[in-house]
């Protein structure tokens, strides 16, 4: 029965096998791989590294996508592990100059995440690889056979992962944002029917419209593991990352057509039209991002949107101008601009050729650079004195430079575990650094205990070769399964089994697991406290306020580009998108620490949105709203200036109120075309039609920024740090 209730609970916990399989794919690799070499060849170097080598790459890297991905990505890494090993091996003649290349190793293997999330999967392993060879012995004649048994190790583990019990393909970002762009794309039907039709079928869109924000709010960045979602550099994964913000933002635009919508249905309205090739563009764009879909070609969208823009109505002679249907086709139209970045960015994603005004616009203009400049620009970015992802990558560098240096004077037989012990508590906040202690020093003494009293016992290798696949799978599997406790108790345990093997050293060797263990968590937890220890919570709060008050700048520059007082904010713009990239590394990284649940926190999610809808909402508008288009009007400038300067002080109010962690409640702010005719009319008078046109376009997207931030919902105490709400 006790075996019964303890599967059971380990089935719980592991829905699929997945980690159960990945155990015993790495308990097959590693005994075939410890046993060939060290009794087959009768090498203690390969059969040490080889074990390493399948521990290192097969539990201690986070490999994203499926099987035959990870497996290309083992074998691609090859060349830095050899050249890792290579480095280690030729400065392990020193303490001091093995701590050196600790310390450059280390940061420079953390801080290369920022460029691929694939980077921050390996580099745990990529560290561990350099520390195992930067001990004595210092024997540079043996790196032909380190490198040999890291290699068979690799190669044999990618081979496993694509035939041994090889994981369910995950749902990957490309799959839910296809999901998300069929289910706005249907809500965009829904909505067109309501302004043509009687409202008859409420229930329907109401469905249809809930379901789009659960699937739009599902391709949040938090939402998906980091090894999945598309922070790389590269050309793809921005064009994944501006293809999920024009989603967000064509919902957002829809949600405010339907609010919008005339009180009797108009049979031919231009903005349902407009609206219906939107949804097939959008529902388009999704289907293209599936694995050998044709690209989706928005020329059926120009078309479209020419069509509404040579309809668009500003009255004749005399006749005082549509104001609710001027802002029905100004909301269409900028939903339109939304749709088609959508569209041109899924071709990006997909490896399509833009064409010549696509790949000039400043949005996609980084298509023209070279994959090296793209990562250089990120890894500028995050050369900051704000950058969550420098303190953390400054922090582990140094916490394992300095545990080199204790170990190397110490003269510890096996420091190498001073240094995995540190690299384990570690993490990017003293709170998380605390956490992890317990359970690593815990599980370390009774696994230090077991394994002494085992060694006391039993002094045959032989005993110790036939349990050693039951320890991995151990420790690797159930393990993992049952806690972190348990986890360093079976991995002490391990270690006990392997060493006893290769150099019998009795009871001791528990002792000295014991107290390289405590060293190094130790040197952990004074590296956490000492070094940014509030984490990432810190940074957020100052990026967040540096990015709302770049938010507010590019907003009133906007404003003064189109008023004829300031050319374009290119400048403005581009320092949003610089801070954006800050922003979201500090949030990613804030995600993934833990926080007082009895503290209540700011609502990330929707603060952070308030920003996003800045920059791609300026540059639409400006495409159809060029500077200059309202200079000469006295009284137009007035109402914006006035709409800016409102906008400006509750940016800067929130700015203010995230700097110090928290969000008050705010008035609500009505965005409806009744509200902008009561505004607008007054200021018509004997103006001219495309001047209308421009103001009312100007003041919606002002309009638009403002209920934007009314919007953001206070989270409760103890509650989820993000709410996906409808913002």
């Amino acid at each position: 029965m006790l075996g019964t209730s303890l599967l059971g609970r380990l089935r719980r916990r592991d829905p699929g096998d997945a980690i159960l399989r990945r155990a015993a794919r790495l308990t097959l690799v590693a005994s075939v791989v410890f046993y060939g070499c060290r009794y087959g060849v009768g090498s203690s170097t390969l059969a040490t590294y080889g074990l390493f080598g399948t521990i290192a790459a097969g539990s201690f890297a986070q490999l994203p996508g499926p099987a035959p991905q990870r497996a290309r990505i083992l074998v691609v890494s090859l060349p830095a592990v050899w050249a890792l090993i290579a480095v280690g091996s030729l400065l392990a003649w020193s303490t001091w100059a093995a701590a050196g290349g600790m310390l450059v190793v280390g940061f420079v293997v953390a801080f290369a995440g920022v460029g691929n999330p694939r980077l921050v999967g390996l580099a745990s392993a990529f560290q561990l690889f350099y520390i195992l060879a930067s001990f004595p012995p210092y024997q540079p004649d043996a790196l032909p056979a380190r490198l040999g048994g890291v290699t068979l190790a690799v190669v044999l583990l990618a081979v496993a992962e694509v035939f041994l019990w090889p994981d369910p393909v995950p749902v990957s970002y490309r799959q839910r944002l296809a999901e998300a762009a069929d289910g706005v794309a249907s809500f965009l039907d829904a909505a067109a029917g309501r302004l043509t039709a009687p409202p008859a079928a409420a229930g329907d869109r109401d469905a249809r419209r809930e379901r789009a924000y659960d699937l739009v709010a599902a391709i949040e960045l938090n939402r998906s593991p980091p090894a999945l979602a598309p922070t790389a550099a590269g050309a793809q994964d921005r064009a994944l990352r501006i293809s999920a913000a024009a989603l967000r933002e064509v919902l957002a635009e829809a949600d405010r057509l339907v609010a919008d919508a005339p009180p009797e249905p108009i049979a031919d309205l231009a903005a349902a039209r407009l609206l219906r090739c939107c949804a097939d563009t959008t529902r388009a764009a999704g289907r293209s991002l599936s694995p050998g879909a044709p690209a989706v070609v928005p020329a059926d969208l120009d078309v479209a949107v020419g069509r509404a823009e040579s309809a668009y109505p500003v009255g004749e002679g005399r006749d005082a101008p549509d104001v609710p249907r001027l802002c029905r086709d100004a909301t269409a139209l900028a939903l339109a601009d939304r749709v088609r970045v959508l569209a041109v960015g899924c071709r990006v994603a997909t490896g399509a050729p833009l064409d010549g005004a696509d790949a000039s616009s400043e949005l996609f203009e980084y298509t023209r650079r070279s994959p090296w400049t793209l990562y250089w620009w990120q890894f500028r970015s995050h050369l900051a004195p704000r950058s969550a992802h420098l303190h953390s990558s400054l922090r582990l560098a140094v916490a394992l430079s300095i545990a080199r240096v204790a170990a190397g004077l110490l003269q510890l037989t096996h420091g190498f575990w001073v240094l995995l012990a540190t690299l384990t508590v570690l993490r990017t906040s003293a709170a998380d650094t605390r956490m992890a202690l317990r359970p690593a020093v815990l599980g370390t003494i009774v696994g230090a205990v077991v394994s002494g009293g085992v060694m006391l016992v039993v002094d045959e290798p032989i005993v110790y070769a036939v349990v050693l696949p039951v320890t991995l799978l151990l420790a690797f599997g159930v393990g993992r399964l049952l806690g972190p406790v348990w986890q360093q108790a079976l991995f002490t345990l391990l270690l006990t089994v392997v060493f006893a093997q290769l150099s019998p050293a009795g009871w001791r060797l528990a002792e000295a697991r014991l107290v390289d263990v405590l060293l190094g968590a130790v040197i952990g937890v004074l590296a956490g406290v000492a070094m940014w220890p509030r984490g990432a919570d810190h940074d957020l709060r100052h990026n967040a306020t540096r990015y709302l008050t770049a938010s507010a700048d590019a907003v009133e520059q906007t404003i003064q580009a189109v008023l004829g007082d300031a050319p374009a904010p290119e400048g403005a713009l581009r320092r949003v998108r610089r801070r954006m990239v800050l922003i979201d590394s500090s949030y990613c990284q804030y995600h993934a620490e833990r926080h007082d649940p009895h503290r209540q926190r700011v609502n990330w999610d929707a603060v952070l949105s308030t920003g996003h809808h800045v920059v791609p909402g300026a540059e639409s508008l400006l495409r159809r709203n060029p500077p200059g288009c309202l200079a000469g009007w006295p009284e137009a400038a007035a109402l914006l200036r006035d709409s800016a300067g409102r906008l400006r002080s509750a940016y800067d109010a929130l700015a203010d109120e995230v700097g110090h962690g928290r969000t008050s409640p705010r008035t609500p702010v009505s965005s409806t075309c009744l509200d902008q005719l009561d505004r607008i009319r007054p200021l018509l008078g004997e103006a001219e039609r495309q001047p209308v046109r421009h103001l009312i376009e100007v003041d919606r997207w002002l309009t638009g920024l403002a209920d934007s931030l009314a919007r953001i919902p206070l989270p409760a105490v103890g509650g989820p740090t993000g709410d996906h709400g409808k913002h």
